[in-house]
């Protein structure tokens, strides 16, 4: 994915896609940013890392521009996700997402919201990069409650 990001830098250059080399430039910026922060190697797990990271913050930037009822930043910015949804693997749906909670349920078979943490860990372990963990967390603290 590291290599197609390269690629992709490329070939927006030289299509002149200004709006897609911004977000591409930004990832890679991002990208060597935490490569030094973490002294690590910049490698797809990374890139994940700091893609739903940006896709984070533009989620959170269209919430902020909805209540200033912004339509042209809005678009923006979710043409912005649209290039960074292009680096993340597959997304699961949602009956994927639950049958892997449900598996992992049956394996740490909780008791109380004190489990809440073991099971976070375990199904950032497996949907990592593959789901919207904000979705993945209402889920499991649903299920605990019931």
């Amino acid at each position: 994915m590291v290599e197609q990001l390269e690629k992709d830098m490329i070939e927006a250059m030289k299509n002149k896609d200004k709006e897609r080399l911004v977000v591409i430039r930004m990832v890679k910026a991002s990208l060597k940013q935490e490569q030094i922060d973490r002294k690590k190697e910049i490698n797809d797990d990374l890139l994940i890392d700091v893609v739903n990271k940006q896709i984070k913050m533009r989620k959170d930037s269209i919430t902020e521009f909805e209540k200033g009822n912004r339509q042209d930043l809005i678009n923006k910015t979710q043409k912005e996700i649209d290039v960074l949804m292009a680096y993340l693997p597959e997304q699961l749906d949602e009956k994927e997402v639950l049958n892997i909670i449900d598996e992992i349920f049956s394996e740490v078979k909780p008791t109380s919201q004190k489990d809440m943490g073991t099971i976070m860990g375990l199904a950032q372990a497996k949907l990592k990069g593959k789901a919207d963990m904000k979705t993945v967390s209402s889920i499991i603290k649903e299920k605990l409650n019931s």
